[in-house]
């Protein structure tokens, strides 16, 4: 079928009114969950061939993640969709305000490969559940996912409610010369851009998810051993593929051997003396990545790691020793399990280095000292963060996620998915047993009385 057929005949079904049903999405909910359920053992399966995920990492990060975001979703549909009451102005007295929630319409999903079963489902519930239709575009570089994925929709959703389209560029450049009422892209700065740019020419609404350069302070008081732990679990999960994980580590010069030497036995501890030979470690997505990532480690101060398998993709966890904000390794996202080891004396360098990059879309501070955590949160200007630990902050969906400035526009997570794809459209009811003259022409010796109603707002 060719796409602007997909698009028109989603268009029309959207048209009829059927998706505005609460039941009709929750009945379409509730069938998506129990195909999840029912499939779990063969998305877990397509992780780990597209690129060596294990199995706890997959329930953990993907299908553990997605099932909990849709039982929430159905559970909490009814009540946010229900008209809000709000206080009325003044000025329509007498009267009541509402605000409604509608579905946008047709709703294009462009999802990535580094976490391709979450982050195209979790946008896709939320988007039924406002009652759009939608294409979702899956990543080709793990085609294993997107077969599942296409599966799934196909046994759960009429092509006219949903429709998977797999492919590449090509493909994708196709589907963003449509017309739609909204677009949610997971990617990469780069094609952000591309992606704006195609959605300015219809003024169509977007979200973008991107990334950045994500700074990992850790100051002189922090708990060392511990901050360690967790910034290995942060830097290596999903291969250092993750666009909340810490990229570059600024470390107090104080405290900087101590936390190398604590990195070192935490990642022993992880993955064992080899991560090569770890089933918990995965792989770099494919070889154009690897390339990139290796490419960082040369002529460069090694102070752990560096070892690479390009035929099995592999990059063990690895620590660049003070690299210049030049390098390879800080001149852009790393997205790997690659981090540059940074020392600082004082907060004006911290200033001086976070600066040096655009808005990240995640922020980590490892301290003990309450003032200094608070300070640097509010001082800098981010996506969203943790305080000793990392990337955890994702996992609470009461918390918007997001970016801001070139690591994202827009947020979503829980309710906030639902009102992403939702128009809330406001409605005032006038009651009729009172009409106050006083905004009615003529106008003539009316103007003071006028400026007395104003001031009492």
């Amino acid at each position: 079928m060719e796409i602007p057929q997909i698009v028109a005949l989603q268009k029309h079904f959207f048209n009829t009114g059927i998706t505005k049903n609460i039941h009709f999405r929750k009945e379409l909910l509730k069938k998506l969950l129990a195909e999840l359920i029912k499939r779990e053992p063969e998305i877990i399966k397509a992780l780990y061939t597209d690129f060596k995920k294990s199995e706890y990492e997959a329930v953990m990060t993907e299908t553990g993640y997605v099932i909990s975001e849709l039982k929430l979703t159905i559970k909490k549909l009814e009540s946010w969709a229900k008209p809000k009451r709000v206080f009325p102005a003044l000025l329509n007295f007498p009267s009541s305000s509402k605000i409604y929630s509608e579905p946008l319409g047709s709703v294009f999903i462009i999802s990535p490969w580094n976490y391709p079963y979450q982050l195209a489902l979790t946008p896709l519930i939320g988007a039924i559940a406002a009652g759009n239709t939608l294409v979702l575009k899956p990543s080709e570089l793990t085609p294993n996912t997107s077969a599942i994925l296409k599966k799934i929709c196909e046994n759960v959703f009429e092509r006219t409610m949903v429709f998977v389209v797999e492919g590449g560029v090509e493909v994708a450049t196709q589907l963003l010369a449509q017309r739609w009422d909204y677009i949610f892209f997971t990617g990469s700065v780069q094609v952000g851009k591309i992606v704006a740019e195609a959605a300015a020419k219809f003024l169509t609404p977007i979200t973008l998810e991107l990334g950045g350069k994500n700074p990992c302070i850790i100051d002189e008081t922090a708990n060392i051993k511990l901050a360690a732990k967790r910034i290995v679990w942060g830097k290596c999960i999903n291969g250092g593929q993750t666009c909340i994980a810490p990229d570059y580590l600024l470390i107090h010069a104080a405290v900087k051997e101590n936390f190398v030497a604590c990195f070192k036995t935490e990642v022993k501890k992880a993955y064992g003396e080899n991560p090569q030979e770890s089933e918990d470690y995965p792989r770099i997505i494919n070889e154009k990545n690897f390339d990139r990532l290796a490419n960082m480690l040369k002529d460069e101060t090694i102070l752990f790691g560096g070892k690479t398998d390009k035929n099995e993709k592999y990059i063990s966890p690895t620590l660049i020793d003070e690299p210049s904000l030049s390098s390879e390794v800080m001149k852009n996202e790393v997205f790997g399990p690659i981090s540059a080891v940074i020392s600082y004396k004082n907060e004006e360098e911290i200033e001086k280095i976070i600066h040096a990059f655009e808005k990240p879309l995640a922020f980590y501070v490892f301290t003990t000292r309450k003032d200094f955590a608070q300070k640097m949160i509010q001082k800098y200007s981010f996506g969203g963060g943790t305080i000793n630990d990392t990337t955890v902050h994702f996992a609470n969906n009461n918390l918007p996620f997001g970016g801001v400035g070139e690591s994202g526009i827009g947020a979503y997570h829980g309710k906030r998915t639902f009102d992403l794809f939702s128009h809330k459209k406001g409605i005032v009811k006038r009651y009729n047993w009172l009409d106050v003259p006083v905004r009615y022409a003529p106008y003539k010796g009316k103007l003071k009385r006028l400026k007395t109603f104003t001031k009492l707002f």
